[in-house]
């Protein structure tokens, strides 16, 4: 297939860039704006890859979004482009109207008008996949059994709001105009290429420099970890196997509080690089909560399970050792953010 993927320089769009290069014969046609969490590196072998092409463009540009459609006469979308952290939501929660919101209407616009150009049997292949978070589920409380693809939505920050919106547009747009849209949410991601904003490399980061190691109120909220491999595979699952009209909600069942995260990351570095000042606990620092903080995420992945055939193929504790692993074997990547190479980067406590 030739697949269109939005935000293949992101975080995650660059994992699955990665994976259908190295896994499938796809041919990739990536649209990235190259916004300040962008990364060629990213791309790794995919940079100068024969079935990769980049095009850097917006998706909140209907003309842009047209042109890519014409030229490059996709079988499918992946739609992963859109602002995703919570606190430059809560600064600023513009961009991610604009991006999350606007660009997902205009995409699907576009989507739409080239795929009623198709003829029989390229239509009937046809399938957008919109890709979002669990977030937009809202919070659960300590007992309170893990998301499905079933659960009402209940968004609380900006950013949640924003996807929740770009969700609702995706199925609309199947219920009203016929596009075949697929919906997957998922939980946290972590992995290689994570911007140094997130949670996992900003305390992983801090730590190795002797900084502070900022958890937001006691640290109890709790999050559903997936390394970032596993989700790229399931997500090309989704595109090939799911069905139109129906939500995928993807995670690996591995829950943990933000405290444990830190401390298990505290001491794998103490293993691999000992600090002769002692135990990098030590530099934990609680700081007060930000606004709306969803208490705990939590996904119950039977569905996709059964219905892909796919299971996440790393639990936490190895997921986490093969990412400390990543940073320590990629400094110059990391160390050139965080001199600030990248405008309007905000690091601070996150997740």
């Amino acid at each position: 297939m030739r697949i269109l993927v939005t935000g293949g320089c992101g975080f995650i769009g660059s994992a699955v860039v990665r994976h259908m290069l190295r896994h499938t014969g796809h041919d990739v046609v990536n649209v990235d704006k190259m916004t300040y969490a962008a990364s060629l590196d990213a791309l790794e072998e995919g940079q100068d890859h024969a079935r990769h092409r980049l095009v850097r463009a917006d998706v909140a540009d209907f003309e842009a979004m047209r042109r890519v459609f014409d030229e490059a006469a996709p079988d499918a979308v992946m739609h992963l482009a859109a602002e995703s952290h919570v606190d430059r939501s809560i600064d600023g929660p513009g961009d991610f109207i604009r991006t999350n919101v606007v660009g997902s209407f205009i995409l699907l616009e576009a989507a739409r008008a080239y795929w009623a150009g198709l003829d029989g049997d390229a239509r009937g292949r046809f399938r957008f996949h919109h890709i979002s978070t669990d977030e937009v589920f809202g919070a659960l409380g300590p007992s309170d059994p893990p998301f499905t693809a079933a659960t009402p939505y209940d968004p609380r920050s900006p950013y949640s709001a924003s996807k929740a919106a770009s969700d609702h547009l995706a199925r609309a747009w199947m219920h009203t105009y016929g596009l075949p849209v697929i919906v997957s949410n998922t939980t946290n991601n972590y992995g290689p290429w994570q911007f140094p904003e997130k949670l996992i490399p900003l305390i992983l980061l801090n730590a190795l420099h002797g900084q502070s190691l900022p958890v937001y109120g006691a640290g109890l909220n709790q999050r559903d970890w997936l390394y970032v491999e596993d989700h790229a595979e399931a997500l090309l699952a989704v595109l090939e196997a799911g069905e139109p009209g129906q939500t995928y909600a993807i995670g690996a069942g591995q829950p943990r509080r933000n405290i444990d995260v830190v401390l298990a990351i505290c001491a794998l570095l103490d293993d691999m690089l000992p600090d002769p000042n002692g135990p990098r606990s030590r530099l934990i620092t609680y700081v007060a909560d930000r606004p709306g903080h969803d208490f705990r995420y939590e996904i119950d992945p039977a569905h996709a399970q059964s219905a892909l055939g796919w299971r996440a193929a790393h639990d936490f504790d190895s997921g986490l050792r093969r990412t400390v692993v990543w940073y320590l074997d990629n400094r110059r990547w990391w160390e050139t953010i965080r001199a600030g190479q990248y405008a309007g980067q905000r690091l601070g406590a996150a997740a």
